[in-house]
């Protein structure tokens, strides 16, 4: 029987273990005496004998009978075997990592996962029918409609060697199309995971719609926080729903304001744990469907600096971006807002003036920008955050 474990590594952690693949070095630093070196050599064999008989007894455990085998802990398997908590695998967004020690669920739009791996086949374990993207080493996503089970993406090998595939759920309007379950992946014999390049920024895109990329041709992924999150060479959270509102109201439009620091758009949600990720910079695109709802602008003004305060609690170093929405709509108290909180003493906040950006030409209803019209956003915007956070 072989037995192989991750040791010491949480399935939470982004980026692989030191140690993998290499083996243990120790150095002494010059002077040490040899009797030193020999007494660290001891203790490193005595470590090692403790941990191989740790390692040991719980390998053992689930075999045991009675009430110690139900209260045995789970031990996970090695990293580098495409199960959802295979620390090569890169979660961003807010994704449920809790409920279930098998799946793993995304919430809000456009959260997705990025992994590398090694050989010429890839494939998903989806508990339920959905519709998801797919793209391997960066080209163009494939959509893949109802499927469930054993999704195949690559019904044609690859070239051998290392690959890199990136995967998010479609969302409509801010929900997920169908049952957005991850239960890991599928690998050939033979073939393991790596830790994909590293992205050392992290936008968050907070909206309602439009943040979502409603009426685009790839909904989250034509939306222009997609897009510039790409562009800058940064990770990218959309935060958003479809008719969302930055102020919840008695005939319920998800109010951001209060919605934002929960793991998802229902009032049921759970607090989110912003310790998983921390984001460099924020967007925050809302107050179109305010008026619809009969927000007044004291309240919108109000709640618009509840908000400010909530991200920068939640992300004390990020720059915060405060968006005129593209009609106009409360642009006075959301430039208050800003001013507001910056005399208070936060200097990274800023108003974003996007008056003239879009013609009518770049509205699919006169409020949901095209996909021309989210690629004009994402150029007008993309330099403004780079000038404040840079790019990879």
């Amino acid at each position: 029987m072989v037995l192989n474990y991750s040791i010491g590594f949480s399935h939470h952690q982004r980026s692989s273990p030191a140690w993998k693949g290499k083996p243990v070095q120790t150095t002494c630093r010059p002077g040490t005496s040899s009797p030193g070196r020999h007494r660290l050599r001891s203790r490193l064999r005595h470590k090692l004998r403790v941990l191989l008989v740790t390692v040991l007894a719980a390998s053992l455990l689930p075999w045991v009978g009675g009430a110690l085998a139900s209260a045995a802990h789970v031990v996970h398997p090695v990293p580098e075997d495409g199960s959802v908590f295979d620390p090569d695998i890169v979660y961003v967004g807010r994704w449920d990592t809790t409920t279930s020690p098998t799946a793993y669920t995304p919430y809000w739009a456009g959260a997705y996962f990025r992994v590398g791996f090694t050989g010429r086949t890839v494939g998903l374990k989806q508990r339920g029918t959905v519709n998801l993207w797919a793209s391997i080493d960066g080209g163009s996503a494939k959509l893949y409609k109802n499927v469930s089970g054993v999704v195949n993406l690559t019904p044609v090998p690859l070239s051998p060697g290392r690959h890199t595939l990136q995967v998010n759920y479609q969302a409509i309007a801010g929900y997920y199309h169908g049952d957005a379950v991850f239960q890991g992946l599928v690998l050939g014999r033979g073939e393991t995971t790596f830790t994909p390049p590293a992205r050392t920024r992290l936008i968050e895109f907070v909206g309602d719609s439009i943040t979502v990329g409603l009426t685009t041709s790839q909904q989250a992924r034509t939306a222009y926080g997609w897009l510039i999150g790409e562009r800058l060479g940064a990770d990218h959270t959309q935060i958003a729903q479809g008719g969302a509102c930055l102020v919840a109201t008695a005939d319920g439009c998800v109010g951001l304001q209060r919605q934002f620091t929960r793991l998802g758009p229902l009032l049921s949600s759970p607090a989110w744990d912003f310790s998983r990720y921390q984001a460099d910079a924020v967007v925050i695109n809302l107050g179109t469907n305010d008026v619809g709802h009969g927000v007044h602008t004291p309240t919108f003004q109000a709640a618009y600096i509840s908000l400010l305060h909530e991200v920068r609690a939640a992300y004390p170093h990020a720059w915060i971006f405060a968006l005129r929405t593209f009609r106009g709509r409360y642009a006075a108290q959301t430039q208050a807002a800003v001013s507001a909180v910056v005399s208070a003493g936060d200097s990274r906040v800023s108003f974003v003036n996007t008056a003239g950006w879009l013609s009518p030409a770049d509205f699919t209803d006169g409020v949901h920008p095209t996909d021309q019209g989210h690629r004009i956003i994402a150029g007008r915007l993309a330099p403004i955050i780079a000038a404040r956070i840079g790019a990879a």
